[in-house]
């Protein structure tokens, strides 16, 4: 069994941003491997959708929390459907790596990343999947900047790459759970 995560800020005003990527990613690849309506789950404050990949039960969830709250949800998640830190994968956002760039990374700190700090700590180990989606951007480690650019749209510019990251990213998730994330790792890591 899989859970994977995509994270993100829950309402409209988010809806398209470039911290928003995970989510919208994890909404498409639900919806792309018919794993049913997402309905929320009041108990774990997400959205959830479930079914069979490859005859592996996977469970996609969007936390209806803030990105910097993550944690809850997942933690949450993991409890409830008795998963190993080893089968979540957290789908997000990354400043560090260029627009439309995708890297699969196992049990690596959080590199600033709010979200993933929160995750971190409630699952009280780094040693979880993640597919980091490029943002890319010069305003790395400053606060203030970094913040304004990822809760910016992408640029028409960057929407052609972003496309691009989106549907390997969807690849890449698939191949994970149908196969190995070594696997998936392999292969989308090196483009």
């Amino acid at each position: 069994m899989y859970l994977v995560i995509g994270l993100g800020n829950p309402g409209d005003e988010y809806k398209n941003t470039k911290h928003n990527i995970g989510r919208e990613i994890v909404e498409k690849w639900a919806k792309k491997n018919d794993l049913g309506d997402f309905a929320f789950d009041k108990k774990h404050n997400a959205l959830v959708a479930q079914g069979k990949i490859d005859k592996e039960k996977t469970v996609a969830a969007l936390p209806e929390t803030f990105m910097n709250k993550s944690g809850l949800a997942v933690f949450a998640l993991a409890s409830y459907y008795k998963v190993k830190p080893v089968q979540i994968f957290v789908v997000h956002d990354d400043i560090d790596l260029p627009v439309g760039r995708i890297k699969l990374s196992f049990a690596k700190n959080s590199a600033g990343h709010k979200g993933v700090e929160h995750v971190t700590k409630y699952l009280k180990t780094t040693a979880y999947w993640r597919v980091r989606i490029g943002i890319g951007s010069a305003a790395k480690k400053k606060t203030k900047q970094a913040m304004d650019v990822v809760l910016k749209k992408f640029s028409a510019k960057e929407e052609l790459d972003i496309k691009k990251a989106v549907k390997k990213a969807l690849e890449a998730l698939t191949s994970a759970v149908a196969e190995s994330p070594e696997k998936a790792m392999s292969i989308y890591n090196q483009s």
